[in-house]
């Protein structure tokens, strides 16, 4: 099972970078993760945003590909804790299929996006046992994946 994290975006902060780069290293080495960055539309003045956000869906879509389970991040979605997470992961990995996890735009996510996902997911809610969010979870720990769609906060 391969697993991509499709995101509209491009030129990411170097925080950005920094915690997906943490979060790829904490991953289980037999599951393959990439980050597929899907451009953003040109937002302005007069910008069509019904059609950016349609224009969005389809290269996210697109980059998904044909029979891989979908999952959209989005903050309605179902919360869930790191132990869910991991139980998921591990049901995933039995049954083979590729999972594809969609981070939408300042818009949120293309309908059409939302409409094929088999399951949509709000971590930045979700709640972490201390041990898991030290890390300690025995390489399955998914703790911290909120942290990475926020900027750090200021010490």
């Amino acid at each position: 099972m391969k697993l991509q994290l499709v995101a509209v975006g491009t030129k990411m902060p170097d925080w950005v970078q920094t915690g997906f780069t943490e979060y790829l290293r904490r991953f289980p080495k037999d599951m393959p993760f990439e980050l597929v960055e899907i451009p953003a539309g040109k937002r302005g003045k007069n910008a069509d945003i019904k059609r950016i956000l349609e224009k969005e869906g389809e290269m996210m879509l697109a980059a998904a590909g044909k029979g891989n389970r979908i999952v959209t991040l989005d903050i309605p979605g179902q919360p869930w804790d790191t132990p869910q997470l991991a139980t998921q992961l591990e049901r995933w990995k039995q049954d083979g299929r590729d999972v594809s996890l969609l981070i939408g735009g300042p818009e949120g996510l293309a309908p059409a996006c939302k409409a094929a996902a088999e399951q949509s997911w709000s971590l930045s809610t979700a709640n972490h046992a201390p041990s898991a969010s030290q890390g300690t979870g025995g390489g399955k720990s998914l703790s911290g994946v909120e942290h990475y769609h926020q900027p750090p906060l200021p010490s």
